[in-house]
Parts: C-alpha cells; sequence; structure tokens
C-alpha cells in the first residue's frame, strides 16, 4: 500500500512524506524533456526533479484509480491541475523493500 501512501503524500505537497517512501536507489523517469523526459537517480536527484512541483502549493494532484497488477508493480492513473490547465496521467511503480524503488510517468497530450 505504499503506492496510495505516496500519493496521499504527493497530493499534499509534503516532500518530505513522499521522499520517506522513496527507497534510496530509487529512479525517477519524469515526463520531459520532450521527447523522452529524464531519469533522476537517488535521493538527492529525485528531490532536486520534484522541488518544483511540490512548491506550486495552488496547484492540486488527484489519484483517480490504482492497479496493483503484481505484489511489486502498480499503476497508478491521476490529474495534475493548475491554474488554467490539467494533464492527465499514468504512474508505473516498482515496489521494492517497501519503499518505491522506480517511478516511471507518462501523460496524455
Amino acid at each position: 500500500d505504499v503506492v496510495n501512501r505516496f500519493g496521499e503524500a504527493w497530493g499534499a505537497h509534503d516532500l518530505d512524506a513522499t521522499m520517506a517512501l522513496v527507497h534510496p536507489d530509487a529512479l525517477f523517469d519524469a515526463t520531459g524533456p520532450a521527447p523522452d523526459g529524464a531519469q533522476h537517480h537517488g535521493h538527492d536527484a529525485i528531490r532536486a526533479a520534484w522541488a518544483p512541483i511540490f512548491d506550486d502549493v495552488a496547484a492540486t494532484f488527484e489519484v483517480e484509480a490504482t492497479f496493483e497488477a503484481t505484489e511489486d508493480r502498480v499503476v497508478q492513473t491521476w490529474r495534475y491541475d493548475w491554474g488554467d490547465g490539467h494533464v492527465r496521467g499514468v504512474d508505473l511503480f516498482v515496489v521494492r523493500d517497501g519503499l518505491v524503488a522506480e517511478k516511471r510517468s507518462y501523460v496524455k497530450g
């Protein structure tokens, strides 16, 4: 259930709580820059990539659905709103040692 707790912490803009659920050797595969996104490895790089997102307190993040494919693989769909725009997306998670070890993000549009 670490992925659900992760989504709740993300939606609350709580970077410390989110990072506490991330494996020290984690991989974050970002949606941008186009066309392939950037990969961030480890806590320091991931925190640096996520800090600007968490700092935008006017933005909202809502989990739409969570699907547990296997014991260690989870798919989560979501919507991210800011100002006058939004995106919908999906994250592919790998869980290891009870923590998020991979978060691969994709968006529509």
